[in-house]
């Protein structure tokens, strides 16, 4: 599970072939030929670790076309208290409901680790979409699919010890990339232990000690590049309906 990939150049420049998406990102779903044309969009920018790239309710409109790395997307809870929205992986767009309406950002989003991503104004990624219908639809369907994930769990980390915490993440990393199978499911974008750490508000011994029990336990198993949750209805008990 150590994520690592080539190193691509501040502008996200890779050989030929060399960037691979999950089939449940937008960029994995699409022909190559509308893959491309979404990709000659915008400009190449590298961000480190914990960059605010989008901050809830400012009024920016341009998208980011997600190409290696993980970034978290928080709300303001009527508490006053971040609550975890979503978790996005290369392969995925950032912002482009600001950028369909004109509308202020719904959600703050934060790198968790290095990220390269292609910046795109508005003007052009809804040229793109108009001149191709089969973008629009894509990204349609990939808008209604957040939707989905969005209505079924918005994370609350408040009180919750480390095991929690890093539970919703992983369910909520299986509903957004995960390939489902029998009682389980398959991550198979690699995703590392400094990025869970960052995500769940934990440090990453402390994340490495939670993954060592998940395995001992029988919920998770690990491999090259990929997690397999082989329990997800534990999983999801682990994360919502914790032991007091």
């Amino acid at each position: 599970m150590d994520g690592t990939t080539p190193g691509p150049d501040a502008a996200g420049r890779r050989p030929a072939g060399a960037w691979t998406w999950p089939p449940s990102s937008l960029l994995g779903s699409l022909p190559h030929s509308e893959r491309q044309r979404l990709l000659a969009l915008g400009a190449g920018r590298r961000y480190e670790a914990d960059r605010v790239l989008m901050r809830e309710g400012e009024r920016t409109t341009f998208v980011l076309i997600l190409l290696h790395g993980v970034v978290k997307a928080t709300g303001l809870a009527p508490d006053g208290r971040d609550a975890l929205l979503a978790v996005r992986m290369g392969g995925d767009l950032v912002g482009e409901l600001a950028a369909a309406d004109g509308g202020p950002r719904s959600a703050t989003v934060t790198t968790c680790g290095a990220v390269i991503a292609r910046v795109v104004s508005r003007e052009e990624f809804l040229g793109c979409t108009g001149r191709n219908p089969g973008i629009a639809h894509a990204v349609n369907a990939s808008v209604v699919a957040k939707l989905r994930v969005a209505n079924t769990h918005r994370v609350d980390f408040t009180g919750c010890d480390a095991a929690t915490r890093l539970a919703r993440v992983l369910h909520q990393i299986v509903l957004t990339h995960g390939e489902r199978s029998g009682a389980g499911a398959l991550i198979r974008w690699p995703i590392t232990q400094p990025e869970l750490a960052t995500l769940s508000g934990a440090a990453e011994p402390t994340v490495q000690k939670v993954l060592r029990r998940l395995r001992e336990a029988g919920v998770i198993s690990t491999g090259y590049r990929s997690v397999r949750v082989e329990d997800l209805a534990r999983l999801s008990s682990i994360a919502f309906d914790p032991q007091p």
